[in-house]
């Protein structure tokens, strides 16, 4: 098992930026590729940014590519996602995942989640 414990969310103006972590326990956190999804209300679940085990591979929506980055530090098995240029259309709940091997998209392939944390922009 993969305890996940999202933090950082809140609410920015427009442009603004925030940081969301992502802290790991229970099993070897470096054999774990990592991923941040968003669902806002009466919207489907969607993947913002993936990270594979090393760090080495990246993926993002094109909603979010050259505003958010995605980050992980295997020492402290936390994952990051910095995000910048808020804008309102980013309001969701944001959920870290981990799936063991290799990294995805797609939430399904992703088996532990954390509880997802608010972000609000307005406008």
């Amino acid at each position: 098992q993969v305890q996940l414990v999202e933090s950082g969310g809140g609410t920015v103006q427009a442009g603004g930026s925030l940081t969301l972590s992502c802290a790991a326990s229970g099993r070897t956190f470096s054999a774990y590729a990592m991923g941040w999804f968003r669902q806002a209300p009466g919207k489907e679940r969607e993947s913002v940014a993936a990270i594979s085990w090393s760090g080495g591979s990246t993926y993002y929506a094109d909603s979010v590519k050259g505003r958010f980055t995605i980050s992980r530090d295997n020492t402290k098995d936390t994952v990051h996602l910095q995000m910048n240029s808020l804008k309102p259309e980013d309001t969701a709940v944001y959920y870290c995942a981990a799936r063991y091997g290799s990294v995805w998209s797609e939430a399904y392939k992703y088996n532990y989640w954390g509880q997802g944390t608010q972000v609000t922009v307005s406008s």
